[in-house]
């Protein structure tokens, strides 16, 4: 058997390593930062502009200009890209405040659920674009998981929260 406390702090590892993917992406898209170097190791985020480019790529031109093949995902990208202006923001401003939350464990399954929306989009993108079979399934299926299990109550402050809701009778979601 395996401790309570080893598995809440193996949820909460996969939920600040999940958190600070959405939280670095969603300041990227912010201040326009695609290239960071961090102790000699380099690595790219997607920054404002990749995200339409991928939505375009994967969206509408997919490997044989027909884009996805998942029902209305053309259509719905069509319309994100015609509006791309606000799209931007809001993109910036849900992937920020997802990665927040889900880096404080602070009503951690909401976060969780921001950014499963966000990453379900992005598997509906890839659905016949011909990627690695696993990359995006790699992402959503810990945040289904996070939005379903309390992991912001080990190294997050929803412990606080959710025994205050219970002390209320009321249930301890999003905590």
């Amino acid at each position: 058997m395996v401790p309570t406390t080893a598995l809440g702090r193996g949820m909460a590892s996969i939920r600040i390593l999940l958190g600070l993917t959405f939280l670095l992406n969603g300041l990227a898209k912010f201040f326009d930062i695609t290239r960071v170097s961090l102790l000699g190791f380099r690595a790219t985020l997607i920054g404002r502009e990749d995200a339409a480019g991928i939505m375009q790529r994967n969206g509408l031109e997919s490997r044989g200009g027909r884009g996805t093949a998942v029902p209305l995902i053309q259509d719905i990208t069509r319309f994100l890209l015609e509006h791309y202006d606000t799209v931007r923001w809001l993109l910036a401003g849900t992937e920020t405040i997802a990665g927040a939350l889900l880096v404080l464990g602070a009503a951690s399954r909401l976060g969780a659920l921001l950014a499963l929306l966000s990453a379900l989009y992005v598997q509906a993108l890839y659905y016949s674009s011909g990627a690695w079979l696993f990359e995006e399934p790699l992402i959503w299926v810990p945040l289904f998981v996070l939005a379903l299990v309390p992991a912001g109550r080990s190294w997050g402050v929803d412990r606080a929260a959710a025994g205050r809701r219970l002390d209320r009778g009321r249930r301890p979601w999003p905590y």
